[in-house]
């Protein structure tokens, strides 16, 4: 395991991460901003789970396949940002359907933010070069087993990660819980948390 130098260095690195606004934070705002505290915090979950994906990919090579394939990480990259605009493109379309329309609403809205979470941060494969351009460097040449140990690292960012979604997540659903009631707040959000996504499509893709 890392010194304690070197815990210093990669604790700074992972905060930096955690509070660097990207896609999977921007969407567990727009969720929060949309259905509240609970929406945004699966959110968070979901992000999480797809954060722990790219470390177990790290940690068995995938991403250096992803990295020293330029038309896989363009093909992954694109269908981030496509999957991105379609979430923006629905919530346009439905700023003017009621939050709870119909009895099945209420089952959506429980899986949907996890499972769009997981998906929106799986399919953003920078998030993959970091973990194989960092975590190494944090790895014991000794270690008896560097995949654990990886693991292990790559187990503390997605905490502190996970932390910071769920700080953006409570901030964001304050705001919501006072213009909930506000059907004009309502359209607008969602309007606006469309045109997001969609500009936050755009610039995943050309980057």
């Amino acid at each position: 395991m890392p010194t304690t130098d070197r815990w210093l260095v990669f604790l700074g690195s992972a905060i930096v991460f955690a509070v660097t606004p990207g896609p999977a934070m921007l969407y567990v705002l727009a969720r929060s901003l949309h259905g509240g505290l609970r929406d945004g915090v699966l959110s968070a979950v979901g992000n999480s789970v797809g954060t722990m994906i790219h470390v177990l990919a790290a940690a068995v090579g995938l991403a250096t396949l992803l990295a020293a394939s330029p038309v896989l990480f363009a093909a992954v990259k694109f269908l981030g940002a496509g999957y991105l605009a379609v979430l923006g493109i629905l919530a346009i379309r439905n700023r003017r359907q009621g939050h709870h329309s119909d009895a099945s609403a209420g089952a959506t809205t429980t899986r949907s933010p996890v499972l769009q979470g997981v998906v929106v941060e799986t399919l953003n494969p920078k998030t993959a070069l970091y973990f194989m351009a960092l975590l190494p460097h944090f790895v014991a040449s000794g270690s008896a087993s560097p995949a654990a140990a990886f693991c292990l690292l790559g187990l503390i960012v997605v905490a502190i990660a996970l932390t910071t979604d769920v700080v953006v997540a409570c901030a964001a659903s304050r705001l919501h819980e006072r213009l909930a009631a506000d059907a004009r707040w309502q359209v607008c959000q969602r309007t606006g948390s469309g045109v997001v996504m969609i500009g936050l499509g755009t610039f995943v893709a050309v980057t």
